[in-house]
């Protein structure tokens, strides 16, 4: 059974942390110092949240499936539409490695097809622009997980300073013929 996904951008995570609790009756399944997390039942819904945006507002929205052959039903179902597809494969990012793919509609929107495969330790890994630091990782790396503290509470690692840079604002999703694909982070 598929979950619909939606990754907003905020201002202030605390506040918003807040306010989405009370709206669902339901504390986050994962509060990072940049991000958290609903696993919502009714409805089935991954709600996500970061500061990690260049501006406020709703960063993309999807589906996350609970196993990999409704993955690939979800790809073929956007192929045989001609959709444009950007498949990313096994990736890692928002706290987990997942298998990927997105398309984008007519408005710009990016829309993301995952199954989760497990959790990770920072916002993402690996290497972008020849970064050599872990992609993604929060500028407050002492912290313990699930704290929702500030990150900028903390000193700020020379890791992570190199690592902020792979986080800039980047095109989401393949752009369809004639419509311009909206800017997002490169993360998820």
């Amino acid at each position: 059974m598929k979950r619909f996904h939606v990754h907003l951008h905020v201002e202030d995570l605390d506040r918003s942390i807040g306010f989405y609790s009370k709206l669902f009756a339901a504390e986050p399944a994962r509060v990072e110092p940049d991000y958290a997390k609903w696993m919502l039942e009714d409805p089935r819904l991954n709600f996500a949240i970061s500061t990690r945006g260049a501006r406020s507002g709703v960063d993309h929205l999807g589906f996350q499936t609970d196993d990999a052959a409704e993955l690939a039903e979800l790809k073929q179902r956007a192929q045989s539409a001609d959709l444009a597809l950007a498949d990313q494969g096994e990736t890692t990012c928002c706290y987990a490695r997942s298998e990927k793919h997105w398309v984008t509609d007519p408005q710009g929107i990016a829309w993301e097809h995952f199954h989760t495969l497990g959790n990770i330790a920072v916002f993402g890994s690996g290497t972008q622009r020849g970064d050599p630091a872990p992609c993604c990782a929060p500028a407050d790396q002492g912290s313990a997980a699930g704290t929702g503290a500030a990150a900028g509470s903390a000193t700020t690692t020379p890791a992570a300073e190199a690592a902020a840079g792979c986080c800039a604002p980047a095109p989401r999703g393949k752009p369809v013929v004639g419509i311009a694909v909206k800017s997002a982070s490169a993360c998820c």
